[in-house]
């Protein structure tokens, strides 16, 4: 159990360090997104363990996969300068 959390951690970091390498200027300071992409990726697979049960280790970082995605991608920004001006009254 604990490789398994020490995985999620990793893979966790792993997906903050893409999205870091990709979109750094999108996003907000780095210690941020890391911390932001481990607690996701354990989040993650706690929630996946108390749904499924102990069943596999595979499903539990598919699980920490996709919220630690999820919750890195609330940190973007919007892209540039596309700005709308609002319709004139």
């Amino acid at each position: 159990m604990i490789v398994e959390v020490l995985g999620s951690a990793v893979l966790g970091l792993v997906l903050a360090w893409a999205a870091l390498h990709r979109l750094a200027h999108r996003l907000p300071a780095r210690v941020l997104v890391f911390s932001t992409g481990v607690a996701g990726a354990l989040f993650g697979d706690f929630v996946t363990r108390s749904a499924l049960g102990s069943g596999g280790v595979l499903a539990g970082l598919l699980g920490a996969a996709v919220v630690s995605a999820a919750s890195l991608s609330l940190l973007l920004r919007p892209a540039g300068r596309l700005r709308r001006r609002s319709a004139p009254a």
